[in-house]
């Protein structure tokens, strides 16, 4: 069994220099419902150089100052340049503590009293700061308030 097993597993190696993509999840959020095909979003951004290797299957890299994540990856997640194109996807804008992007709220649009609970709640229209006007998402007020208090204290 382990045989076959084995049989599609191939041995990848890195150097220091070489210049890798790295795989993330961009899209990954808990709060806030996307919409849109995740299956067509990049899964690969930037080219980066390995600047180091530690143990046999982790390698360190060469971020963007603006990066907030941690820089040493498991080499499952990189994918080796090859050839003389750059195929670049830009970084993700904006990351939090669990690595996954922090899209922030730029302004309400709308406003609308629901259900929630057996109780009133309030929906709001938001436009997200990566987004047009037509990608914005309804989400609860309250939630809102609870992740982004600043934007929240501003648009009573």
């Amino acid at each position: 069994m382990k045989q076959l097993a084995d049989k599609k597993i191939s041995d990848k190696e890195l150097n220091v220099g070489d210049e890798v993509y790295v795989k993330l999840k961009p899209y990954r959020q808990l709060f806030v419902a996307q919409k849109g095909n995740h299956k067509l979003s990049p899964k690969y951004f930037g080219l980066y150089m390995v600047v180091d290797r530690i143990g046999a299957v982790a390698y360190k890299l060469q971020l963007p100052v603006e990066a907030r994540i941690h820089n040493v990856f498991h080499i499952s997640q990189l994918k080796k340049k090859i050839g003389d194109q750059i195929a670049t996807v830009r970084w993700p804008t904006f990351f939090n503590e669990t690595q996954e992007v922090q899209k922030i709220p730029m302004t309400i649009l709308d406003r609308q009293l629901v259900k929630r609970f057996n109780k009133a709640g309030v929906k709001v229209l938001v436009q997200w700061s990566d987004s047009s006007p037509e990608g914005a998402t309804w989400e609860f007020y309250d939630v809102l308030q609870r992740q982004f208090l600043k934007f929240c204290c501003q648009n009573p």
